[in-house]
């Protein structure tokens, strides 16, 4: 097992209703599967609680924990309460985010760049804040953040992708500044994910079957002509968490089947 006995949080490891498995869920179940002990952390406590089942069922440990990860004090109770149950934190996976209202530079209201920025940015910023005392002095620990390919290819909305090039930067930043207490901080860039946030809204806002939106973005990864899924994620977050990845921090890798090497 490649996480044996390692304790993990897992910040949005519930998800969104529908008809596949979210990157939060997917990695909360693959790092149970690889022996680590996972505290399941959303916002809708119940949806948390059903991932806990779930890998409880496969012979896993796990437990629920509601927060709102972009209040402080709720941080900072949500890692007491981490550390009281399982005494240490070795892996910290920040899986929120949304893009709901965001708009090109004219249209995009205030509170929306608010809204979207204070998810994206503010609750990562948060999170390594209050888990980096813990980690610092157990001399070791591993930050792994959720960014987008949208940081660092073209698209026409403006929050999401500033939130999300944000993330990179501060990635690297905490990288290089923990890298002598023993954490790595590295991030994964998802491209088109088949996932319940990215289809179930889009199908409910344009009005169409799931298959319309799948099909449009299919088409646009050019590995296969298919979109990833939340395991794709899981995986690589494995990998990033595990001994095998010992010697890397600071890297925004992309996960998107060659989506963000199209130049031109």
């Amino acid at each position: 097992m490649r996480l044996k006995d390692q304790v993990a949080i897992i910040v949005g490891g519930g998800q969104t209703a529908g008809e596949t498995i979210g990157n939060g869920r997917a990695t909360a179940l693959t790092f149970a599967r690889e022996g680590a002990k996972v505290f399941v952390v959303d916002h809708r406590l119940e949806s948390a609680e059903d991932t806990v089942r779930m890998i409880e069922e496969a012979g896993g440990e796990a437990s629920a924990h509601q927060s709102d990860v972009r209040i402080e004090a709720e941080v900072i109770a949500m890692v007491a309460a981490c550390v009281a149950r399982y005494h240490r934190i070795d892996i910290l996976h920040n899986n929120v985010g949304q893009s709901q209202g965001d708009a090109e530079a004219l249209e995009l209201t205030a509170a929306n760049w608010d809204a979207i920025h204070d998810l994206n940015l503010k609750s990562y910023f948060l999170t390594a804040k209050h888990v980096l005392p813990v980690m610092r002095q157990q001399g070791s620990g591993c930050i792994i953040n959720i960014s987008s390919i949208a940081s660092i290819c073209t698209m026409p909305t403006l929050a999401y992708k500033t939130s999300k090039a944000a993330v990179n930067a501060l990635t690297q930043n905490l990288a290089l500044a923990n890298a002598s207490y023993g954490v790595r901080v590295n991030a994964i860039l998802p491209g088109l994910m088949d996932t319940p946030m990215a289809i179930e809204r889009r199908a409910r806002e344009r009005q169409v079957d799931r298959s319309i939106i799948r099909a449009e973005r299919d088409a646009q990864v050019p590995l296969g002509n298919r979109m990833g899924t939340g395991w794709d994620v899981a995986n690589a977050a494995l990998f990033l968490a595990s001994e095998e990845a010992s010697f890397i921090t600071g890297v925004v890798l992309p996960v998107d089947g060659g989506q963000s090497a199209r130049v031109g």
